[in-house]
């Protein structure tokens, strides 16, 4: 597992696959595992660095407080370090937040961007709240029942359907990747803790680019769930409409985690918008 050491902390990261470089990171509470569905494919064509983000996964899980500048600027600082001087950037949910920041701040360090059930602001602290307890419950639950914890946060996370699935058949690999069992020992795992929890909620309360977003001219692919719960597609087309070279696309009957739940369709489509 190489780390880099930046701004004090160390930040985990794996690559896979050679190419134009592709940096995916990751959504809140979770760490780069989440990209189990992603890695093969997309590798085939592109260097990917999966990274955690400080506070999640095997980062340093830091106990004062910090920004979302600080973790921008942790973003800048692995480029550096990796001697990436321009790459096209991946995030998901809390990860698209970040990445919008980080081109906000450093345009000439970005090439194509792909948004993943994300938004532009401006936060909606009392959801934030009531997500962030959520998860702190979730954690605490993983220590007597993980299986329970799991499909508590795949409610929130995953369309109906997709739950019911994972639950009628927990030993069926998911798109031939890993089954619902084997996500559940993962999530006991490299946990983002309470105190993660509360720092990273802080920190995408201070994400709002509502009246910036228009300055990015990156070609961006952006992706929403229909069913999403936690991102409604109403407030992810009001940040494409303010992307002057975005294009939308909506996965039918999708919820937040989309890009588990239709792997290889949004795997097609990620690597069409990058060779376009």
């Amino acid at each position: 597992m190489p780390f880099a050491d930046v701004n004090n902390i160390k930040i985990a990261y794996e690559i896979y696959g050679d190419g134009e470089e592709l940096i995916l990171i990751h959504g809140y509470s979770y760490n780069k595992s989440v990209w189990i569905t992603q890695i093969d494919d997309l590798s085939k064509l592109f260097k990917i660095i999966a990274l955690d983000v400080r506070g999640s996964g095997e980062s340093s899980h830091p106990e004062e407080s910090y920004t979302l500048d600080t973790i921008v600027e942790d973003l800048k600082g692995l480029m550096d370090i990796l001697k990436i001087e321009k790459a096209h950037l991946m995030g998901w949910s809390m990860g698209g937040r970040i990445i919008q920041n980080f081109v906000l701040k450093y345009p000439d360090r970005a090439n194509k961007l792909i948004l993943i059930a994300t938004n532009a602001g401006p936060p909606d602290k009392t959801g934030m709240i009531m997500l962030r307890n959520s998860l702190i419950d979730i954690y605490e639950l993983r220590k007597t029942d993980p299986k329970k914890a799991f499909y508590k946060l795949a409610r929130i996370m995953h369309s109906i359907k997709f739950r019911k699935e994972m639950e009628k058949e927990p030993t069926k690999k998911i798109h031939g990747y890993i089954t619902a069992e084997e996500l559940i020992k993962d999530s006991t795992e490299n946990q983002t803790t309470p105190i993660d929890l509360e720092h990273l909620a802080d920190v995408i309360n201070e994400h709002n680019t509502l009246d910036r977003i228009q300055q990015i001219e990156n070609e961006t692919l952006i992706l929403a769930g229909s069913r999403d719960k936690i991102m409604p597609v109403l407030v992810i087309e009001e940040m494409h409409e303010k992307m002057p070279n975005s294009i939308l696309k909506v996965m039918d009957g999708c919820g937040h985690k989309l890009f588990l739940e239709r792997a290889p369709e949004v795997n097609q489509i990620i690597m069409d918008f990058l060779k376009s």
